[in-house]
């Protein structure tokens, strides 16, 4: 029900405004190095580990420190936490576009992935203070979700325009004026906000949570890249084993880092699970999407990063929609419904073949808008279940299963996409050639290009037809999880999705 003396004005809708800033940039980082490592390769020579470690500091830095820098926002307060890390992401861009070696590109990647745990958090939990009044909020959080979304597709596209004209740094100095003007704006425009019954905060329990996210998204991720191998499964059980260490000191001490009181209503802990599995079924689709546009379509990357922009065009409008059809209806068939739309986007994907463009963008429109739907109905819904004072904490949450589900759906049905891709080049491939043709597509196309003529044509049209067949095979897979994603939320959230939200009194806002 609306609350007329809790609505928003100007001032709050102008403060979310700049609190959207840190998100879009932070979504943005993940994928604007897209089509900067050629340049960066020729200049800074990195080794083929330093390559890798180059992308993923990033990313394992920003999973790891998560739930450490939820918790402590709601501590120290979320506005300055917000403020120190537009700091050090304002610093660590600088540091990055001039690195001279890939030793200091690395260790600025992992500076901004650190910036990055601090500003996530951080700009969720302040927007769940902002905005008191129900209808308000989940408006919010519908256009949060949609600029989330839509700045790692809007990353590659400017990494790709700016390379075009200037050095490859420039992709990182673009995030300096943004932070500049965050720091100059935040403290005027968002009110502090934090728990005012925050407890001690306990470093090991730090320690534990990153010892627990940084080895199952490493595992994940590697095994999505390169296959099932002992040493990852081991790191990846390694990884629980410390997860099981951190819940159990999270149980056992009155001052834990993740606060019981999150999952006194179920809805929380369901909330994050289908968030969750919502982040497989995007990073699923997006693992064969971007490879069908530019190594079947034959896409430059930069045509095909603008390609991949059109679906997201779609994302910015399903956000709030969905948001809206939450506030007039049962959220757990607004969401069942997310699953729903997003499975028939699956469906669409097998019907695609090695020339339809325009079908795969309306299959992975249709994905990315059903998914969206549900992280922006289920993620308002999980905050809207926990208590005000532990808004950053609960976002952190929401984030880490972000984090963990979208390594979990490029492993998932990359693996199933190149186990059918290699059946199909050993039987289809003539013999002879070089391993990595039957390996990857990408492999298959540098073969090609070697090869004469019709030799190369035949091959490269051969390892295209296998792509397409492992795509229709995962797609048909992720239809069936997102449609056990719906019947799990009916099941799970029915007669819980109108959760009362919990009482505010417990939070210290200031204005200043």
């Amino acid at each position: 029900m609306t609350n007329p003396s809790a609505r928003a004005g100007r001032r709050e809708w102008t403060a979310f405004a700049v609190l959207l800033l840190p998100l879009l940039l932070v979504s943005m980082d993940v994928s604007v190095l897209f089509f900067a490592m050629p340049a960066i390769t020729a200049q800074l020579a990195p080794t083929s580990t330093q390559q890798l470690w180059i992308f993923d500091s990033y990313a394992f830095a920003l999973a790891g420190l998560l739930i450490t820098m939820g918790s402590l926002g709601d501590r120290i307060g979320r506005r300055r936490l917000l403020l120190f890390g537009a700091s050090a992401f304002g610093a660590a861009s600088v540091a990055a576009a001039y690195a001279d070696s890939a030793g200091m590109l690395i260790a600025a990647r992992a500076v901004l992935g650190i910036g990055g745990a601090t500003l996530m958090p951080s700009t969720m939990g302040l927007v769940r203070n902002l905005f008191r009044d129900e209808a308000e909020r989940t408006k919010a959080i519908g256009i949060w979700s949609g600029a989330m979304a839509g700045g790692i597709a809007l990353g590659s596209v400017l990494g790709g325009v700016l390379l075009k004209y200037f050095w490859w740094g420039s992709a990182f100095l673009v995030n300096v004026p943004a932070m500049v003007l965050l720091l100059v704006l935040a403290p005027f425009l968002v009110p502090e906000s934090r728990d005012p019954r925050p407890g001690r905060f306990d470093p090991l329990s730090a320690v534990l949570s990153t010892g627990a996210v940084l080895p199952v998204v490493y595992g994940i991720k590697r095994i999505a890249a390169d296959g099932l191998s002992l040493p990852m499964g081991l790191c990846i059980a390694a990884g629980l084993a410390v997860g099981a260490l951190f819940v159990h000191r999270q149980r056992s001490i009155p001052d834990a880092m993740i606060s019981r009181e999150l999952f006194r209503h179920r809805v929380f802990g369901a909330g994050i699970g289908i968030n969750t599995l919502a982040t497989v079924g995007m990073m699923g689709s997006s693992y064969f999407t971007t490879q069908y546009l530019q190594s079947v379509l034959g896409k430059s990357p930069l045509e095909a990063a603008l390609w991949g922009v059109l679906p997201s065009v779609a994302v910015g409008i399903a956000a709030p929609v969905a948001a809206g059809a939450g506030q007039r209806t049962d959220k757990s068939r607004v969401i069942a419904a997310g699953f729903g739309i997003a499975a028939l986007g699956y469906a669409l994907l097998t019907l695609c073949g090695p020339r339809s463009l325009a079908l795969t963008l309306v299959a992975a429109a249709v994905i990315a808008c059903g998914i969206v739907a549900v992280m922006a109905v289920v993620s308002d819904m999980a905050l809207a279940s926990a208590p005000v004072e532990k808004a950053g904490s609960a976002a952190a949450l929401l984030e880490t299963g972000q984090e963990f589900g979208g390594a979990l759906g490029m492993a998932v049905f990359g693996s199933i996409g190149l186990a059918v891709y290699r059946r199909d080049t050993d039987a289809g491939l003539p013999g002879g050639l070089p391993h990595g043709a039957h390996e990857t597509l990408g492999g298959a196309v540098a073969v090609a290009q070697q090869l004469p003529g019709r030799a190369g044509e035949a091959v490269l049209a051969a390892a295209r037809a296998a792509f397409v067949h492992g795509m229709h095979v995962a797609a048909v897979g992720g239809t069936a999880v997102l449609l056990l994603g719906a019947v799990v939320t009916l099941v799970s959230l029915r007669r819980r999705a109108t959760a009362t939200v919990l009482p505010e009194q417990g939070a210290v806002a200031t204005p200043r």
